[in-house]
């Protein structure tokens, strides 16, 4: 059997991390938990993370990765609105394919919410950070105008929501998100 290097492992618990925090969020999910999907103990574990909250800001840094990626790849070559539909329809694919990429961005949200509630900003701000490049990503890809970014950041929201939820694709309420039924 050949031996995991350290970065391999890491990269290992990154994915467990994301797969575990998006089904038990943050609070709900336990470093033994994390430790035991990879299969290491909790002491190698935090050789690699300084703490639980590296370890959920490390998947929580790849999950906006994956996004920013999904909507680089899907913008290709085109620009404005072409961008901008072709995103979207990436985007509802992905995680209607890949439901643990959405629920943990709903954690992260929930997380960075319950720290602001807690007092910890820096939690927050990390974060934030995180998904102010998500925004800069799909500002730029879908040309610039501020007003269409909200609107297309903001029918995401919608989607992740809907799709959070389980509205079946049909589902009379997607037709105030496509005009059709259907996602």
């Amino acid at each position: 059997m050949v031996r995991m290097s350290a970065e391999e492992r890491r990269e290992s618990i990154v994915r467990a991390a994301m797969s575990e925090f998006a089904r038990g969020g943050y609070y709900g999910t336990s470093t033994e938990a994390i430790a035991k999907r990879v299969g290491v103990s909790q002491p190698y574990l935090f050789r690699l993370f300084p703490g639980k909250q590296a370890i959920f800001l490390a998947a929580a840094e790849r999950c906006i990765e994956e996004t920013i990626r999904t909507f680089e790849e899907a913008a290709e070559g085109l620009a404005g609105d072409a961008a901008r539909h072709a995103m979207g329809h990436t985007y509802s694919e992905v995680i209607m394919e890949r439901p643990e990429r959405l629920l943990m961005q709903m954690q992260m949200y929930l997380t960075v919410g319950a720290a602001e509630q807690a007092g910890d900003r820096e939690f927050g701000e990390l974060v934030r950070a995180g998904w102010m490049r998500l925004w800069d990503t799909v500002h730029l890809l879908g040309g610039g105008n501020i007003t269409e970014t909200g609107d297309f950041m903001a029918k995401g929201m919608l989607i992740n929501t809907l799709v959070a939820m389980g509205f079946p694709p049909g589902h009379r309420v997607w037709e105030g998100v496509y005009g059709t039924g259907r996602p």
